[in-house]
């Protein structure tokens, strides 16, 4: 835990949080409880430890967690580094809980883990119940520090050598070593504040330093006079995240209606680091010319995503990854056309955005709540896992005819008939295959295949709608059972509400 919790110091975090095996929640299984994890006590002692050595412990903060319920256990944390502290059990206790361990029933007897009215009714926690523990707490952490000739909790963190062990005449207990824990480590003497026991300095994050800064700034007209914009730019791999502060600026003026569409397009160059185009606001378009790591889209919200690789190249994209993995992550709308294959977890928990890509690796559509997806080529193994909405269409390349009908190999893998190549290993859970069923389905996929070959201007996609009335028929569409069963309904009570439209039109002529 020490060499992890270095390393994310050095990466410039704020805060560390070590958590002990004996919290959690009440919904956790039983095996859980009973035999995973280990004292926030070993934890703490050596993050804080390792952090002194390496000259690192005064830029950042230690939190700790775990059944934390006295003042005594925040002072013992203090003295093994921790500077702030969880608490959760205790204070649900305080507001009523009962420890019934039924969180994730929805039958909370005392209504606090209850969505159910009824049972709401009996929650009878107040805030004042809160501020009274607290206060408790707090007055009881004085007193012990004041015993001590601490006047503040900064001169008491990390000085282990105020806890004294306590012997025991159980030989188990006897036994134990607690020498590696109330270890004192002295910091380097040549870093500047390497002796730090307490968080001292803030991290530079160099935030005023990134790409969005300079976007928001070359933006300025278009967020303020809403004056069209296009721009070209270099991006490299360091510049991560570019897009999540310039949409902020959108969302900040414009709210979730965004800007007009395509209101701002800029066009990069070069390989974009990670979560680019993370939250695109409404009415930005991005185009990559190049290559892209992992989280591309991350919470797409609305813009639009181009990539595709620079003009020129040779390659043929439907075979060479482009983007890295777990893209459109928790995307909620906008539009992405990737000219190439990316990585895994492609729309995880996508759950309104529209997407376009030329295969993908293992667990594409994972976790699926809503927008669609289109592979245009090959996808790795579990397909579809978890996926309870939304609608995907995957291309048969190898063209063994009736590409929906699935085989009996495993229950998971599908393909075409004649034992044609074409490998779709799908989790067959949630979902059911079939073709092109319907016009409109197909009506959707030629169109937005369309608008990937614009976007993109991908070869290969456009010989995929050059052969349209073969390629229809290699389409695989993967529908959840539950969502589709959402989607009738949601039909007929559309039909339904047409019919009383039109029954009060006709009652209301002949009233006339």
């Amino acid at each position: 835990m020490g060499t992890i919790a270095a390393g994310v110091a050095k990466a410039h975090a704020d805060n560390i949080l070590i958590s002990g095996y004996d919290g959690g929640t009440g919904a956790s299984p039983q095996s859980s409880i009973r035999h995973a994890g280990i004292p926030w006590e070993l934890g703490l002692s050596e993050t804080h430890q390792t952090l002194v050595r390496n000259g690192l412990r005064g830029r950042v903060k230690l939190q700790t967690d775990g059944q934390l319920k006295t003042g005594r256990d925040i002072v013992i944390a203090g003295m093994l580094g921790a500077e702030e502290f969880g608490f959760g059990t205790a204070t649900l206790i305080v507001l009523g809980c009962v420890m019934m361990r039924k969180c994730h029933e929805n039958t909370c007897p005392m209504g606090v883990a209850t969505q159910d009215p009824e049972l709401r009714k009996r929650f009878a926690g107040k805030p004042e119940y809160l501020v009274n523990f607290f206060r408790f707490l707090a007055e009881e952490t004085r007193e012990i520090m004041a015993s001590l000739g601490f006047r503040s909790f900064d001169d008491l963190v990390g000085h282990g050598e105020y806890l004294v062990e306590r012997k025991s005449g159980k030989p188990k207990a006897a036994a134990l070593d607690l020498s590696a824990i109330l270890h004192q480590e002295e910091g380097p003497a040549y870093i500047p504040g390497g002796q730090a026991l307490h968080h001292a300095q803030e991290q530079v994050h160099k935030i005023g330093e990134v790409l969005d800064r300079e976007l928001i700034e070359k933006c300025f007209a278009a967020l303020e006079q809403k004056t069209p914009t296009a721009l070209e730019l270099p991006v490299k791999n360091t510049d991560r995240a570019v897009g999540a502060m310039l949409s902020y600026e959108v969302s900040k003026r414009f709210g979730s209606q965004g800007l007009p569409d395509n209101f701002v397009t800029l066009d990069f160059r070069g390989s974009a680091g990670q979560s680019f185009g993370a939250f695109l606001a409404k009415g930005i378009t991005f185009r990559l010319a190049g290559d892209a790591n992992d989280y591309l889209g991350k919470g797409l919200s609305g813009g639009r995503i181009v990539m595709a690789p620079p003009v020129g190249s040779r390659f043929k994209t439907e075979e060479n990854i482009i983007t890295g993995n777990t893209a459109l992550y928790g995307a909620t709308s906008g539009e992405v056309y990737v000219a190439g294959v990316a990585g895994e977890r492609f729309c995880v928990r996508n759950s309104g955005a529209v997407a376009v890509v030329e295969g993908t690796g293992d667990h594409c559509a994972e976790y699926m709540t809503g927008g669609r997806l289109i592979v245009l080529g090959r996808v790795g193994r579990n397909f579809a896992a978890g996926m309870s909405g939304g609608i995907a269409y995957v291309y048969d390349q190898a063209g063994g005819g009736d590409g929906h009908r699935a085989s009996e190999k495993d229950g998971h893998q599908a393909g075409g008939k004649d034992g044609h190549p074409f490998e779709f290993y799908l989790n067959p859970g949630m979902v059911e295959l079939s073709g092109l069923e319907t016009e409109e389905d197909e009506v959707f996929v030629k169109e937005q295949i369309g608008k990937h070959v614009y976007w993109t201007g991908s070869v290969y996609a456009k010989g995929v709608l050059d052969a349209w009335e073969t390629s229809r028929r290699r389409f695989i569409k993967v529908l959840p059972v539950e969502y589709k069963r959402a989607l009738q309904q949601m039909k007929l009570a559309e039909l339904d509400r047409k019919l009383y439209e039109i029954r009060e039109r006709e009652a209301l002529e002949v009233r006339v």
